[in-house]
């Protein structure tokens, strides 16, 4: 399939990142490489761009899109490791990066990866298919405890006690083993009048599944302090967020990096030596304007925070 997908915000990313023509830049989520492409047309042959990304179609799909560029490097990784991964290429210094969280309209078309709760296909939601665990691995065996964890604080999911009651007591009969066949749990265990009002009934679950198996949330918090840290003096990070858990951890470890000092309020002067390191550049996100939600409904809940580094 051809790897298809609209970057989101394009424009708001590009002027957020304050590009200089001669900066070293890192895009952490390369997808189809449609914000790369204007990020590397805007470096001249000084500049750099490292193009990083868990899933290998999303290279492939990349390099073709960005084949007239001979400044891009290609890394198949996560970008939780940029730290890693600057070390490897010997950057000591970025003078900006670009994160696009969440899923790919990409990801969610190809039918055998799983993703999506409207294509029939084996339980996987892995972006990096060389990881072990799978949508398939904790439909089937987390404990009922774990699944309502799971769907309850990854989905915010209301009915998150009964769906995993549901999940659990249909495995006994045997194992769940394609997004239809776990759809239809869902719809069993949401009751009627939920399922008619609303977004489809297995969204959020699935959305929960999906960020329990690549493990989005858990490592967001540090992989951003590792990026700013990794920023030059006046560069831009920015991110593209697509539900309200994504967006609330951005926005809090911004604000740390802000304001980090753990003085009590009424100090006369700060005592405890840290210091800021990033400039909030958005102070509310950055939303999709009526044009672009008109073209494009994947921006519907697009949420773009920027940052400079000090």
């Amino acid at each position: 399939m051809e790897f298809k997908h609209i970057s989101v915000l394009l424009n708001e990313c590009i002027d957020g990142l304050d590009i200089k023509k001669d900066g070293i830049y890192a895009d952490g989520t390369l997808g189809g490489g449609g914000h790369s492409f204007h990020i590397a047309s805007a470096l001249d042959g000084t500049g750099r761009l490292i193009g990083i990304d868990q899933d290998k179609n999303a290279i492939e799909a990349a390099k073709k899109r960005l084949a007239g560029f001979d400044n891009v490097t290609y890394v198949h990784n996560n970008f939780c490791n940029i730290d890693k991964i600057a070390n490897e290429l010997g950057i000591e210094k970025f003078s900006g990066i670009l994160l696009d969280l969440g899923v790919s309209s990409h990801q969610l078309d190809e039918a055998d990866r799983g993703f999506s709760y409207q294509h029939d296909a084996p339980l996987d939601m892995r972006m990096d298919v060389r990881k072990s665990l799978s949508a398939y691995s904790v439909v089937n065996t987390y404990s009922q405890d774990e699944l309502y964890r799971v769907i309850r604080d990854y989905g915010e999911e209301r009915w998150a006690k009964r769906i995993a009651e549901f999940i659990v007591s249909e495995r006994k009969v045997k194992p769940i083993e394609t997004t239809f066949e776990l759809v239809s749990v869902i719809k069993k265990a949401v009751p009627k009048g939920a399922r008619s009002d609303g977004p489809h009934p297995a969204k959020r679950t699935f959305q929960a599944i999906r960020i329990e198996v690549n493990g989005e949330l858990e490592i967001l918090e540090s992989t951003i302090k590792k990026m700013v840290g990794l920023l030059e003096s006046g560069g831009r990070l920015c991110i593209i967020t697509f539900h309200s858990l994504e967006d609330r951890i951005v926005k809090n470890t911004f604000r740390e990096l802000e304001d980090p000092c753990t003085c009590p309020r009424d100090f006369p002067v700060c005592v405890c030596g840290k210091k800021p390191q990033i400039k909030i550049i958005t102070r509310k996100p950055v939303l999709p304007s009526g044009e672009e939600l008109a073209a494009n409904k994947r921006s519907h809940s697009a949420k773009l925070r920027i940052a400079e580094k000090l």
